[in-house]
Formats: structure tokens, C-alpha cells, sequence
């Protein structure tokens, strides 16, 4: 790890703050982009949006200063998000599932001098959106470093997190691929947002690409298929949902959904979702299922929205994707870390994913293989983690599993049978090598998940999931 060098006192914003007014909240009074427990106007939005603004700084901040939001989903976030942008203050997204003490950590990195936060968080843990009053904090911290307008936390699925940057002209220019992908919702129509939108995919996916481009975000009330479907059912305009693999399998876990004609499809960011699973969702519910592949450090950089090249592909206008000993590269060009960061994650423009992947020269078409982490020797001979994973996970006596690698390959495995133990190695014995064959099965009630709903492959993370024996 080497530190990026020093920074100056205040960096200006790489795009004039104006760019919140003609980019994102520019529209017909009268037309609703927001849904969350009401509908909310442009026209709302605005007076909501300069109401906070002058909130904030009344409170010190000014263009060039740090704010961090702690914030659940709810219009508190949105209108101090673009409120901060506004003002052209660094805005860094924490996660407000965050412990206090992973917070405190944050912010020291980050250096915020204001931050806001929800007095209190009502609701049970399947709340989608919260009605939140916010406080304002004052901090003993420092203005923006870096020209980035918004400042996000890897999720640390892996390993520890980045700190991730992006400038007001970078968020615009993925707002812009969005505008030309095909299968994205457009004018008129709504998206029904699953994904946290303190995450790229909800943030810039959802959120920001929804207010530039007229389409009407909505957030179900809870995160359960009742709630998730009566929030498509609430407007008879053509509808997306937007959401992670957890989500899919949430809701193809369901054998008989009721029929909502407005839904149109659903686009899942994150890992590719198990074929079985695409199965049974668009079995379900009949419509497409596509697939999205992105960074926090670029936003979308692919995708098959339609399903027809899977898992293959197709990279988002304007960027360039190619394959170095087997790991996939995308042009960036300036690195999106700050602070401490690998050196050789960004090398001469171009961002080293520690995706292992394939480009067909021909098409430009690629395929994600897993994380370059996940391929593995084994007695000389070459396994792919996430291959074993897979299939474990399609076992009928297994709800989720995660394959890892220390010293041997082992599998930390939810069962959905609990009779099914026994089962699971005579199982295997016909569908994997015996060198692909994990040594150990552990055994656990629930594996730990990132705040988005990633499955989580740190070693420490997985061991302290493990039952304790009893004393």
C-alpha cells in the first residue's frame, strides 16, 4: 500500500454546481419523479432541495467543503445529497447500517467537517425507505482534497475497503452511457429500486439516471415479494425493477407470484445470477432478466439487458474493455482512489478490475469468470472457486454457499434441508473432481452479507459465522 502523495488544502469541483439544476431537477413542475410513501414533484423536489441547501450552510458549508451523509433510503437522503452537490461541497456515502465504529473509521479517511444523520431510524430490517428527520453535525475536519463530488466505501466483500472518488463530470458522462443503453427504462416509465442507492447501482443507476432521464423512481415499502410487486402494481406505467441477486432470489423463491402486467423486467447488478435462478424468475414472472456488470470506481461497464448473449456482455457506450493474462481492464482515465491505495490497481489508464475474464476479439463481447482471487491450485491442477460455489449452491439441500480457499478449498454452506447434510458429499462425488471436491463443509444458520447484499468471502468473516460450540 503507498499513500498517493500530498494533497492541497481545497480542491475545486471539476463541473460547476449548476449542473444539479440542469442535469437532474431541470423538468415539468407538475411531473412526480419520486415515489417513495407519496409521490413528490419536480416542483417539491426543488423547494426541498433549496430548503436543505440553505440548511446546510447555515451550518458552514460551502463549495469546496466535505459533507458525509448517514442516511437510510428516504427523501432526507436525496434532498441533502443533491442539496451538498448544490452548494459544490464533497459528499461522501456511509452506509447507515455501519456499525459507529466502522462510521468513526470512515471519517477519519474522509475528513468530513459536517455531517448528516437520521435522529432516529424506525422500522424493522425490511424497511426499503424510512421518513427520517435528519440532524446536522459539526466535525472537526477538513475541506475536500480531491475534486470528487461524491465519495464512496467499497464494499469490502473481499477485503478491506477503498475510497472510491468520482467527479460531478464523471457521474454525468455515466449518466450519459445509461441514456444510450438498450432495454433501459425511459421517459414515462418507472424504475423500482431495490438496490441501496448509497451504491453505485441505485445511486447513478437509479437515482440520478431516473431524474435526468423523466423516469419516476419508486422504493417499495419492505423488502418482501408482496411488497416489492404491490410497489410495480401502484401505476399502470411500464415498469423496471432494479436490484441485486439477493433480490432475484427472493423473488424466485415464490412458485406462484401474482401477475403485475406493468412489470417489463428487471436488471441485477453485481455477480451473475445462478442459471437455475434465471430460470425460475423468468419462468415466475415472464418477463426478461437482464444482466449488469459494473464498479464502484466507473459505474456500469456492461451489460445484456435482453439476455441474449449470457454470460457473455456487451460493454456500455464509450468504454473500453481487454483482457490481460486473463484479468479484464477498463480504460479509466485518472485513478478513482484516494488515499491509500494498490499501486497496481490503476497503471497508465487503465483500471485492473481483478475480474478474471475473456474478450471475443470479434464481437467485443466478454464473460466475467469470477474473481481472479477464486482461481486456485490444487495439487498442480487449476480450480476455479466460483465453479465449485455454483455448484453447491444449485444442490437442492443447500439455500446458499460460499467456497473458499486456505490451504484446501472449504465451503461454508446454509442448508434448506436440514436433513441434507449427509447428502451433500454423495452429491458432489458425481458432479465435481475429486481435486475440485471441498476437504470441509461448515456448516451455518445465515453467511455473512455486505451492505448490499454481496456474499462475503473474507476468512475471519466466514469462521466467526460458525456456530460456537457450547460450553
Amino acid at each position: 500500500m503507498v499513500d498517493n502523495g500530498s494533497m492541497p488544502d481545497r480542491a475545486e469541483p471539476s463541473l460547476s454546481p449548476d449542473w444539479v439544476d440542469s442535469i437532474l431537477l431541470a423538468g415539468d413542475d407538475a411531473d412526480v419523479c419520486l415515489h417513495l410513501d407519496s409521490p413528490v414533484t419536480r416542483a417539491r423536489l426543488r423547494e426541498l432541495v433549496a430548503a436543505r441547501q440553505a440548511e446546510l450552510e447555515g451550518h458552514g458549508v460551502r463549495a469546496g467543503g466535505a459533507v458525509a451523509l448517514r442516511l437510510p433510503p428516504s427523501l432526507a437522503f436525496v434532498t441533502n445529497l443533491l442539496a451538498s452537490w448544490r452548494i459544490g461541497a464533497q459528499t461522501t456515502l456511509l452506509d447507515y447500517r455501519l456499525t459507529q465504529f466502522e462510521i468513526e473509521r470512515a471519517l477519519e479517511r474522509v475528513g468530513a467537517q459536517v455531517m448528516v444523520e437520521a435522529k432516529a431510524i424506525p422500522g424493522g430490517p425490511l424497511r426499503a425507505f424510512f421518513d427520517v428527520d435528519e440532524v446536522i453535525v459539526t466535525r472537526e475536519g477538513r475541506p475536500a482534497a480531491t475534486p470528487h463530488a461524491v465519495i464512496q466505501l467499497s464494499s469490502g466483500s473481499t477485503g478491506p475497503s477503498k475510497v472510491i472518488g468520482r467527479t460531478a463530470a464523471n457521474l454525468v458522462e455515466e449518466i450519459n452511457r445509461y441514456v444510450q443503453i438498450d432495454g433501459v427504462p425511459r421517459e414515462g416509465e418507472r424504475i423500482v429500486c431495490l438496490a441501496s442507492m448509497v451504491h453505485v447501482l441505485g445511486l447513478v443507476g437509479g437515482l440520478l439516471y431516473g431524474l435526468h432521464a423523466g423516469v419516476q423512481l419508486a422504493v417499495p415499502e419492505r423488502l418482501t415479494v408482496d411488497a416489492i410487486l404491490a410497489a410495480v402494481a401502484a401505476s399502470e406505467r411500464p415498469t423496471t425493477l432494479l436490484g441485486v441477486p439477493f433480490h432475484i432470489e427472493l423473488l424466485a423463491s415464490v412458485a406462484q407470484p401474482p401477475k403485475v402486467p406493468q412489470l417489463t423486467g428487471m436488471t441485477t447488478g453485481g455477480e451473475l445470477v445462478r442459471a437455475e435462478v434465471h430460470e425460475a424468475f423468468v419462468d415466475r414472472y415472464g418477463v426478461r432478466l437482464g444482466n449488469m456488470y459494473g464498479m464502484t470506481e466507473v459505474g456500469v461497464i456492461a451489460t445484456d439487458l435482453f439476455a441474449q448473449h449470457r454470460p457473455a456482455v456487451a460493454p456500455a457506450p464509450g468504454l473500453a474493455v481487454r483482457e490481460e493474462d486473463g484479468e479484464l481492464l477498463v480504460s479509466v482515465p485518472a485513478s478513482p482512489y484516494i488515499g491509500l491505495s494498490d499501486p497496481t490497481r490503476w497503471v497508465d489508464g487503465w483500471l485492473h478490475t481483478k475480474d478474471a475474464g475473456t474478450v471475443e476479439e470479434a464481437t467485443g463481447l466478454f464473460t466475467v469468470r469470477g474473481r481472479l482471487d477464486s482461481q486456485v491450485s490444487v495439487g498442480g491442477l487449476k480450480v476455479d472457486l466460483m465453479e465449485v460455489e455454483h455448484t453447491l449452491a444449485a444442490l437442492p439441500e443447500v439455500a446458499s454457499a460460499v467456497v473458499v480457499f486456505d490451504g484446501g478449498i472449504e465451503a461454508y454452506v446454509v442448508l434448506s434441508d436440514q436433513d441434507g447434510a449427509d447428502r451433500i458429499d454423495e452429491v458432489l462425488v458425481s458432479r465435481l473432481a475429486a481435486y475440485k471436491r471441498p476437504r470441509v463443509v461448515h456448516l451455518v444458520e445465515q453467511l455473512p452479507r455486505t451492505a448490499t447484499g454481496k456474499l462475503v468471502r473474507d476468512r475471519s468473516a466466514l469462521r466467526a459465522a460458525e456456530p460456537k460450540p457450547s460450553p
